[in-house]
C-alpha cells in the first residue's frame, strides 16, 4: 500500500486524474470501477474539465459501479447509477450501456449478484477502482464485520451509514435498509485501487486502515493485502498517522517513471 499525503482535495483530484488519464492514453477501452459520494466528486470535476478542455476521451470506457441500494429503480435520484451519471458519466460521453451496477430491483438477488461479478470477469476485470471510505471503515458498502474474501452480495446497512445518507433521501425513514455491494474480495481483484479520503473526521479511520491490523472491523484495511493500492489523503485525514513523515519522504523520493 502506498500512502500519499497532499495539501488539499484539489491536488488529490489532480493526481488521481493524472493516473486515470495515463491509463486511458495507454488503453482507451479501460475498465473503471467508480464509487460515488463527496470524496470522489473533486476527481470527477477534474476529469470532466480535462474532457471538455483537453479532449480526454471516455468514449470506449466501461464503468462498474460498486454498489446499489436494494429496491431503488435506476432512475431514482439517489440510486448509485443515477448519482454517477449526474456527477460524471453523463458529462464525459460514457454511454449508459457501458455503465453496469448491481441490479437492486432484480427478482432473484443472489443471481443478480453472480451476474454482476460475471460481467466484470467478461470485461477482463477492473483496471482501476476508485473508492472513498466511510468513517467506520466501510469500503463500498462492506460494513464492519464483512468477510475479507466476500463477493458481490446483499448487505444490511448499519444505522450510522443510514444516518449519513438521510439528508439525501429527505429523512432516515426513506433510506433503504439494504444494499448490493461488491465484496471485499471483488474489490481486491481490481488491478489498481485508489482510495480517496479527506477531512479530520476520517483521520482515525485512515490510521486504522493503513497502520492497524487487517481486520473485518475495519473493512478498508483489506487494502493492505492488495498488490497495488494507493491511498490519497489531505493533511487533515493524515493527521493521526504514525508514519506520516515517512510517507511524505517516500513520495518525494519516487523516481519519475514510477507513477502511482
Amino acid at each position: 500500500m502506498e500512502v500519499v499525503i497532499l495539501p488539499d482535495s484539489k491536488q488529490i483530484a489532480a493526481l488521481a486524474a493524472d493516473t486515470v488519464e495515463a491509463l486511458l492514453r495507454r488503453r482507451p477501452d479501460a475498465v473503471l470501477g467508480l464509487g460515488t459520494g463527496p470524496s470522489v466528486r473533486p476527481l470527477f470535476d477534474e476529469l470532466t474539465r480535462r474532457h471538455v478542455e483537453d479532449g480526454l476521451d471516455f468514449g470506449q470506457v466501461t464503468v462498474f459501479v460498486p454498489d446499489e441500494y436494494l429496491g431503488l429503480p435506476a432512475g431514482h435520484p439517489e440510486s448509485s447509477r443515477h448519482s454517477l451519471a449526474r456527477d460524471f458519466t453523463g458529462s464525459v460521453g460514457i454511454s449508459p450501456a457501458n455503465v453496469r451496477a448491481p441490479d437492486g430491483t432484480a427478482a432473484d438477488i443472489p443471481a443478480a449478484c453472480r451476474d454482476y461479478d460475471e460481467a466484470i470477469r467478461a470485461a477482463g476485470g477492473v483496471d482501476l477502482q476508485i473508492l472513498g471510505v466511510g468513517t467506520d471503515g466501510h469500503l463500498g458498502f462492506n460494513e464492519p464485520g464483512s468477510s475479507l474474501a466476500s463477493r458481490t452480495r446483499i448487505k444490511s446497512l448499519v444505522e450510522q451509514t443510514r444516518r449519513d445518507s438521510a439528508r439525501l433521501f429527505g429523512g432516515l425513514s426513506e433510506v433503504p435498509q439494504h444494499v448490493l455491494t461488491q465484496g471485499l474480495g471483488t474489490i481486491l481483484d481490481a488491478r489498481h485501487v485508489i482510495l480517496l479520503a479527506t477531512g479530520a473526521q476520517k483521520a482515525q479511520t485512515v490510521r486504522d486502515l493503513a497502520e492497524g491490523p487487517v481486520t473485518a472491523i475495519c473493512p478498508a484495511s483489506v487494502l493492505q493485502l492488495h498488490r497495488h493500492a494507493t491511498v490519497l489523503l489531505d493533511e487533515a485525514a493524515a493527521s493521526s498517522l504514525r508514519l506520516a513523515d515517512y510517507y511524505r519522504h517516500s513520495y518525494e523520493m519516487k523516481l519519475p517513471w514510477q507513477g502511482l
